[in-house]
């Protein structure tokens, strides 16, 4: 049986979006911990021409459901807005965008098959269509952004491991 695209790309979005929420969460009680301002954590980059960790975890909601949004309309064009500037703030993003993809039948993904799609960035412009976009470029994404703010959390010296960006894999049943 083929693989559908509803199977290709929701669960694994929807993996991510509960492990960053995890990772969000890893991070405030490990600040209260240390005695940090969530600053500390919220506004952390790996590097200084990088975006902070509130970018990375706003990017897994954007790259998930916002991709989602962007193929009923046939563009995505990235959200430019600011990131939550709180640990809750993060959370709410992200549980927005779990239900966002909760509601997405695997009809809406099938009937998007073949359709076209164009991602938007000021004057630059990709065509694809609504799978390719969705499993070469927003899923590619999703991914960077959950491993930049799990690596973002290591690099301050917070205990998460594989298992904490993992998240909890889909296993045989039965």
């Amino acid at each position: 049986m083929p693989l559908s695209l509803h199977a290709a790309f929701v669960p694994s979005a929807l993996q991510m979006i509960d492990s960053t929420a995890k990772l969000v969460d890893r991070g405030e009680v490990w600040c209260s911990e240390q005695g940090h301002e969530p600053a500390h954590v919220l506004s952390a980059r790996i590097y200084e021409d990088m975006f902070p960790f509130t970018y990375q975890v706003k990017s897994v909601a954007v790259h998930t459901a916002g991709a989602l949004a962007g193929v009923a309309k046939g563009v995505f064009q990235p959200d430019l807005s600011p990131p939550p500037e709180s640990f809750d703030g993060l959370r709410e993003h992200l549980a927005a965008a779990r239900t966002a993809l909760e509601q997405t039948s695997e009809d809406d993904l099938e009937q998007a098959i073949g359709r076209d799609m164009r991602f938007e960035f000021r004057d630059f412009r990709l065509d694809f269509t609504a799978e390719e976009f969705l499993l070469s470029f927003s899923q590619p994404n999703f991914y960077f952004h959950a491993a930049t703010a799990y690596d973002i959390l290591r690099m301050l010296g917070v205990p998460v491991g594989k298992r904490d960006f993992n998240g909890r894999v889909r296993v045989r049943q039965g």
